[in-house]
């Protein structure tokens, strides 16, 4: 139980100490990787909500009159869930490809766990959507509300400085795994985003 309290701690100081949290990794033991699931969970759960609400399909979700807040809700929770499951192993899939391409010898699971702690800002972001519901209420998830315009701009800017807080973290993890130059990281960030882009172009070739 010391050891689930100790990676609850980590995750909380990942936006201030990223390398502390990120060097906890390194631990392997069959007992440390089971005190980092739950909060490894709670991450992508909640990083999933985050980046759903912030697609197009979640901005008219309640065009349809048939959809109230609790629907939406309960939608929100889990297509995000899913889409943070996805994500978790989709893009750890492509980082771990892009490290064994580099030459590391990180497992899959490793590069999985790594994605997941590097999305803390992700679910930090989701401080945005009260603010939006505060300000313009159910029009967030309406067509041609009241902040459709220079707020919608605003909002989404503010989202993809976290997105940007998000990488800038990744590669910190990956500078703290593998002990790489900074060149070298770059190298891996570029390659997983070329090869997480190949994997998603797959099924419109197909």
């Amino acid at each position: 139980m010391s050891e689930e309290r100790e990676w609850w701690r980590r995750v909380l100081v990942v936006p201030v100490r990223p390398r502390v949290a990120f060097a906890g990794l390194r631990d392997d033991r069959p007992e440390a990787v089971e005190a980092r699931q739950e909060p490894i969970l709670a991450l992508i759960l909640l990083a999933g909500v985050a980046g759903i609400l912030a697609t197009p399909a979640w901005q008219t979700l309640m065009d349809d009159a048939s959809r109230d807040p609790l629907v939406v809700a309960v939608l929100t929770f889990i297509g995000g869930s899913l889409y943070g499951a996805a994500g978790y192993w989709i893009v750890g899939g492509a980082l771990y490809l892009a490290l064994r391409g580099l030459g590391s010898p990180a497992p899959y699971r490793r590069a999985r766990h790594l994605v997941a702690l590097s999305v803390v800002p992700l679910v930090l972001s989701l401080v945005v959507l009260p603010i939006e519901i505060a300000a313009y209420g159910g029009d967030v998830f309406r067509s041609g509300g009241d902040d459709e315009g220079a707020p919608e701009t605003i909002f989404l800017l503010l989202r993809l400085g976290f997105v940007g807080w998000t990488v800038g973290l990744l590669a910190v993890g990956i500078q703290e795994l593998e002990a790489w130059t900074w060149e070298k990281v770059a190298g891996a960030v570029a390659l997983s985003a070329l090869v997480l882009a190949a994997a998603l172009a797959i099924p419109s070739v197909l």
